[in-house]
């Protein structure tokens, strides 16, 4: 810890809460700009719609959900059109403040006329999304899953997860939402923080039983009743990727911001949260993204009243200690050092049949430069190991990882999706002056102007007054008031309007493919012109 500052620079920097560091320029450090911004409630949200707009199939896992106060009439006209459409249906929804945590100001409606909308809802904007009532039950009680992900790099998309997480239980058994019921936190919230409190709460040191749970046990669990576990897991993995996906685009945007391409900055990683709901019919859902998720690995134990002290906590020492040990190991700096040094040895092993030190002394000019090379390659564990005299690998004696790379190694399965991904390119390429988020309308005319979309139909006038409608629209539902032109979000509509506007026939995400290869296409012979020209 430097509380006042530091001297040196660093291999690795571990920030608390969120990336706020301007004076580091190597390095890596464990946040990524604006990642707290992207996984509060409601921008989570409107990047999963995005996604639900294109992709409605493959993003089903997230409830519906709609963002208050300004979607309120909205969610009203929505929820009275299903009711008289299928009279039966009795919905329950769930209202989260959009800054909320650990369930703090969390509560459960039956009709939107029971949403508390005070003069704490302008300046406490939150999300309302349809409950989940058909959880699945272990001992009768509702959980969900905590499970830890790695996201390594950003560009390219590099994403772990951890082969273990934690279920954390309700500690009252749960019966289906009534008005009676809607007020018992301990039946419907799962939120460790909530039940914590409750007299039912049980502190085990046995990842099987209590009211913290390891996952796998509940797996075990679950396999023993025929359940396909190898199917839930594809499932999850798969509900990672996507949700991964859908925030990628932004947070490229926040990262040139903050770290501009061609001047020094740090590499960045970060673990997450993910918050899954398992269904009765094994389905899982999302329900939050955690950016800063407790790594405590004890808990308070009341030993008299008002006399508090830690005690351990198995299950969270079991699945916690592993994930930060495993995400040092796969960001260690010295790894890559090591794996370049062994990659070399072994290129002349294959290049010169001699033995390996005369290998190293063929390959190096001076017996100083040998020396060096020999020592790196001993502290690498490369060559034959003891028959050489060289020293075991550092992660020999350590447990194998306990996280999963899915991404890319599955890239092939969801390359298709990132498409809005391909829209924030366009968005960066015309943002201008470096280190800013919003593009300016003059950004926005020379996107049409060298993208050729104006036409005939569609004059430089036309580009201006949907411009300007879009941006003004949103910039007065956003609290980035600091700087003034079209974010992301709003240009990915105006994007999606164009593509509509354009090929009029297709479905939505055809549409939007057909112009982003259209103005890639463009782009593209634009910067070979540009070349041809330098040239000349």
């Amino acid at each position: 810890q430097f509380p006042f500052g530091r001297r040196l620079p660093c291999d690795i920097y571990w920030h608390g809460v969120s990336f706020h560091d301007n004076d580091i320029f190597s390095g890596q450090v464990n946040k990524f700009p604006g990642m707290t911004e992207m996984v509060r409630k409601i921008t989570l949200s409107r990047a999963v719609r995005t996604m639900q707009d294109l992709f409605p199939l493959e993003y089903n896992f997230y409830p519906r959900s709609w963002i208050l106060p300004e979607e309120f009439p909205l969610f009203v006209d929505e929820v009275r059109m299903m009711k008289d459409s299928d009279p039966s249906w009795k919905p329950t929804f769930i209202v989260k403040p959009d800054g909320g945590c650990q369930g703090d100001g969390i509560y459960l409606i039956k009709d939107p006329s029971d949403i508390r909308l005070t003069g704490s809802m302008q300046s406490r904007p939150a999300v309302v999304q349809e409950y989940i009532c058909k959880p699945l039950l272990v001992d009768k009680l509702k959980f969900d899953i905590r499970l830890y992900v790695l996201l390594k790099s950003l560009e390219p998309l590099e994403i772990y997860i951890a082969k273990d997480g934690l279920s954390r239980f309700c500690t009252e058994p749960y019966q289906e939402p009534t008005l009676k019921n809607l007020h018992q936190v301990f039946m419907h919230l799962t939120n460790y923080s909530l039940n914590i409190h409750s007299g039912n709460f049980i502190h085990s040191d046995n990842v099987n039983t209590g009211s913290k749970r390891t996952f796998s046990s509940i797996l075990c669990r679950l396999s023993s009743r025929g359940a396909d576990v190898k199917k839930l897991w594809s499932d999850i993995i798969s509900l990672v990727i996507k949700t991964i996906i859908a925030l990628t685009p932004e947070l490229k945007v926040y990262y040139q911001s903050d770290i501009p391409a061609g001047k020094p900055g740090p590499t960045c990683f970060q673990i997450l949260g993910f918050d899954i709901l398992l269904m009765k019919n094994l389905k899982p859902m999302l329900l939050e993204v955690n950016a800063n998720p407790s790594m405590r690995i004890e808990h308070e134990q009341e030993l008299s009243p008002g006399v508090f002290e830690n005690v351990p906590s198995p299950v969270d020492e079991e699945v916690k200690v592993a994930v930060i040990r495993d995400t040092l190991r796969l960001v260690d700096p010295q790894k890559k050092k090591r794996k370049d040094v062994q990659q070399h040895v072994e290129s002349c092993k294959n290049t010169v049949n001699v033995r390996y030190n005369y290998v190293l002394w063929y390959r190096c000019q001076t017996l100083e430069e040998a020396s060096e090379a020999k020592e790196e390659a001993r502290e690498a564990g490369a060559g034959d190991g003891g028959e050489r005299g060289g020293s075991r690998s550092p992660e020999a004696s350590l447990p194998s990882l306990c996280l999963k790379q899915v991404f890319p190694k599955y890239a092939r399965q969801f390359s298709y999706l990132r498409l809005v991904d391909r829209v924030a390119a366009l968005f960066i390429r015309f943002l201008g002056v470096k280190g800013t988020t919003k593009l300016g309308p003059t950004g926005f005319r020379t996107f049409i102007r060298n993208c050729k979309l104006s036409n005939s139909n569609f004059s430089m006038a036309s580009v201006d007054i949907l411009y300007i409608d879009i941006t003004r629209r949103w910039n007065s539902m956003g609290t980035d008031h600091k700087e003034s032109g079209m974010c992301l979000q709003a240009f990915v509509e105006a994007f999606f309007c164009l593509a509509q506007k354009k090929y009029k026939s297709l479905p939505l995400h055809e549409q939007v493919a057909s112009l982003i290869d259209f103005c890639e296409y463009h782009l593209a012979a634009l910067d070979e012109k540009r070349l041809v020209c330098g040239r000349g």
